[in-house]
């Protein structure tokens, strides 16, 4: 323990601080004293109510019934109103993921057209090149008018109408593959047409469906709020007072 210093109470201190206190609290309770309330007085009156008390545990019994009533059916609105979200979310995600599905269907078929395109365009390159080389050491045609007719012209008359075939049907072939992939195109048209408005009347059937199951719910809410009013009107007393019943 270290040093310390003992210091010696001052006694008229004390008492002075005592002496104060004292007169603080006086005028306190001399306060307390002078701002009493004074007494109540109240106008007799009749008190008790003007029910008696099964009516009253018959009116709290129903306003309980309706209660409990209005919270199921704002549950079964509410489980309504989100499972029509879900399906409207599904059929949403259905119609994009078809949209998608015929994108792709349609690229694929571009591309197999390019490619059958392509092929033709080769096809018909190489067969020039053959003909081409069929053609090398042949006579032209004007040597082939002057000239006896002989079995070189012979060759290259032959040479020439093969050629000129192969032209046409490679002609022929790629005009009917036009026209085949233009029937496709408005085939694709067609459906993609029919799809859309298959698509637009199942939406407004759902549409009123949802708009009449809508309104047979109002129409029974209605109904059934009006039997509840009729109820309550029924057992609901007159507003008389009846001597001895407690409110």
């Amino acid at each position: 323990v270290g040093p310390y210093v003992l210091v010696t109470p001052n006694e008229t201190r004390r008492k002075q601080l005592q002496q104060i206190a004292k007169k603080e609290l006086d005028d306190l309770e001399q306060w307390k004293k002078e701002h009493k309330p004074g007494p109540i007085t109240l106008v007799p009156q009749r008190l008790g109510g003007n029910e008696s008390e099964a009516q009253v545990r018959q009116s709290q019994q129903m306003i309980l019934m309706q209660s409990k009533y209005q919270k199921k059916q704002k549950r079964e609105e509410y489980a309504r109103a989100k499972k029509a979200a879900e399906e409207a979310e599904i059929l949403k995600k259905k119609a994009i993921q078809r949209e998608k599905a015929e994108r792709l269907e349609v690229k694929k078929r571009q591309e197999e057209m390019q490619r059958r395109e392509m092929l033709l365009e080769d096809q018909k390159h190489k067969t020039n090149e053959l003909l081409n080389r069929l053609d090398v050491g042949l006579p032209k045609s004007e040597s082939c008018q002057i000239a006896n007719p002989g079995p070189e012209s012979t060759a290259w008359k032959r040479s020439h109408a093969y050629k000129q075939d192969l032209r046409e049907d490679e002609n022929r072939r790629l005009e009917e593959m036009k026209q085949e992939q233009q029937r496709k195109a408005e085939l694709m048209e067609l459906k993609q047409k029919q799809e859309d408005e298959a698509r637009t009347r199942a939406l407004k059937n759902e549409q009123r469906s949802c708009l009449q199951s809508l309104f047979i719910f109002y129409f029974i809410l209605r109904v059934n709020n009006a039997f509840l009013d009729r109820l309550q009107n029924k057992i609901q007393p007159n507003n008389t007072y009846h001597p001895g019943y407690t409110g």
